[in-house]
């Protein structure tokens, strides 16, 4: 299993519509590493949601449900569809993030750009462990 980091603007699309739909399909990304990203994604790897923008906090775990396929007109772009696992019981917010030791070779503090990003396994239950301390 692998472990991933996905950001989406709440405004946009939120925990609280991806858990109103049940699932969804990741699609829209429009970046050459995110592509690949997406590309290398199997179906039960594990992402943490994390809400861009001016919340800036991971807000709880999703499964990948299905692989990557093309999308776009052109199939030159990929997307996954995904389902929440479980919310954090708290939010774990970026300034939580750049505290922890444990964190500081996440990939999203050095591409704070990029909307898909592996995480280690380690970073992936920190995180998990954070979010789940009320």
């Amino acid at each position: 299993m692998a472990y991933w980091l996905m950001k989406s603007e709440p405004g946009s699309y939120s925990w609280d519509d991806l858990v109103r739909d049940g699932d969804t399909e990741w699609d829209g990304v429009r970046n050459p590493a995110a592509r690949l990203h997406l590309r290398a994604m199997a179906v039960d790897d594990r992402a943490l949601f994390y809400h861009s923008g001016e919340e800036r906090a991971f807000v709880g775990i999703m499964r990948i449900a299905r692989a990557g396929r093309p999308d776009g007109p052109d199939g030159e772009w990929v997307s996954v569809a995904v389902e929440p696992v479980r919310a954090f019981a708290v939010p774990v917010p970026l300034r939580a993030i750049k505290a922890e030791p444990r964190l500081a070779g996440l990939e999203m503090l050095r591409q704070s750009r990029l909307s898909v990003s592996p995480i280690r396994e380690e970073e992936f239950q920190t995180i998990a462990n954070m979010g789940a301390e009320a």
